[in-house]
């Protein structure tokens, strides 16, 4: 079913638009940004879950309809915020608040992974790899790990040692560690081992002695040089050789307030319903500002090859730090939108920025190409990417993924 749009191009990537669902019937249609914002704000957790209604269940498994010979498809996955990808060799998974979706790309197979299938949550918020094994991160199911041969799951949750059963990323240091973001701290696994409860550490703003500056931890990374990157909700934080050090917006993370004041697209001030919020505001001195803006407050977190940190802030744009200077790109210096929701590096070292206002590519020579919906992208709002090994870019947005051929 191909769908008469433009053809665009972005930097080297042909781009023709058609329509496939991703899921099957999980066509609920294309929404607009928006109309939708509050639901893309982050939020304190909340549990995931298929929308409701009385439409009869998608199916949870059968081909795509996608056409081969084109260079840019669409995939629908409904009423979802997509906010991870992970290509796993020929597979590509895609986290959404209704499951996790295995995609084929020899055979357009999908499945589609949640609570029927073993996940003890269908909101799904980071997918990955620990060894050989697929590792799903959730909304209040904890951590959860696909044996791909047996398809059966395991499961690591508060009693296992699990911070919080909040799950937002996990990392596998070049030691054997892993790393695991929850929304009370950041767990720490000797060697890997997750069944020996011995080698689990919490680490939090208490056990640290604030040397974390906040227990929600949204990102992880790893430096150059074997260090530990966190982005929490407070600042940034960096583990180097057993010690803790961080930084905030008093010490250069994200833009000020009168910097963006005039490009915040969000109005709707996430304190005024929220407590956790609130307090985390007035904990920052932001409690006179009433739009959804907070620099401290790391959404997205990536380090490039010459161990350059790249921070997206909730209203404070983006930020670069080199180990001694930071500095910050914003509206005015051609981001699309101040809200930075993804970051990611492709293997040939190119940055993308997803934001709320569409994708960017920082280019070489300094300064950004945007891509939008104008463009082809499914949604402005951008919260997930990944590259293929031929070079395929995967992006996830609201309600949907784009893929991008390379030309």
């Amino acid at each position: 079913m191909v769908i008469n749009l433009r053809i665009a191009t972005l930097g080297g990537f042909a781009c023709i638009l058609i329509g496939a669902a991703l899921a099957g019937t999980y066509q609920l249609g294309r929404s607009n940004a928006a109309a939708n914002a509050a639901a893309l704000a982050p939020a304190a957790p909340t549990g995931g879950g298929l929308p409701a209604g009385h439409a009869p269940a998608p199916p949870r498994e059968g081909k795509v309809g996608a056409d081969p010979s084109q260079k840019f498809t669409h995939f629908r996955v409904g009423n979802k915020n997509v906010k991870r990808i992970f290509v796993d060799g020929d597979m590509v998974w895609v986290g959404t608040s209704g499951g996790a979706v295995r995609y084929d790309t020899r055979t357009d197979d999908y499945k589609l992974f949640d609570v029927k299938s073993g996940l003890l949550s269908n909101g799904v918020f980071h997918v990955g790899r620990v060894g050989e094994k697929v590792a799903v991160g959730t909304y209040g199911g904890g951590l959860a790990l696909l044996d791909r041969k047996t398809e059966q799951w395991e499961t690591y949750n508060i009693p296992e040692g699990l911070g919080d059963a909040f799950v937002y990323d996990v990392l596998t240091a070049k030691n054997g560690d892993v790393w695991i973001a929850t929304w009370s701290g950041v767990n720490r696994i000797h060697g890997g081992d997750l069944k020996d409860r011995s080698k689990w550490e919490l680490h939090t703003v208490a056990s640290t002695k604030g040397g974390l500056p906040n227990d929600w931890v949204y990102g992880l990374a790893e430096g150059k040089n074997g260090e530990i990157w966190l982005g929490t909700e407070g600042g940034l934080a960096q583990f180097a050789q057993g010690r803790w050090e961080n930084w905030n917006h008093a010490k250069g993370l994200g833009a000020p307030y009168e910097r963006v004041k005039n490009a915040i697209d969000f109005k709707n001030d996430p304190a005024k319903v929220s407590e956790h919020h609130a307090r985390q505001k007035q904990e920052m001195g932001l409690q006179n500002i009433d739009v959804a803006y907070n620099p401290n407050y790391i959404v997205a977190l990536a380090v490039d090859a010459q161990g350059v940190v790249w921070t997206g802030t909730w209203g404070g744009g983006l930020s670069r730090y080199d180990g001694k200077t930071w500095t910050q790109y914003t509206v005015s210096e051609g981001l699309p939108g101040n809200h930075v929701f993804m970051l990611h590096i492709d293997p040939g070292g190119v940055l993308w920025i997803g934001t709320n206002n569409g994708l960017a590519r920082l280019k070489s020579g300094g300064g950004f190409e945007v891509l939008t919906t104008q463009d082809g992208l499914f949604n402005n709002a951008v919260f997930s990417m990944a590259t293929a090994r031929d070079g395929t870019l995967w992006v996830g947005s609201f309600g949907g993924v784009a893929k991008i051929k390379p030309s």
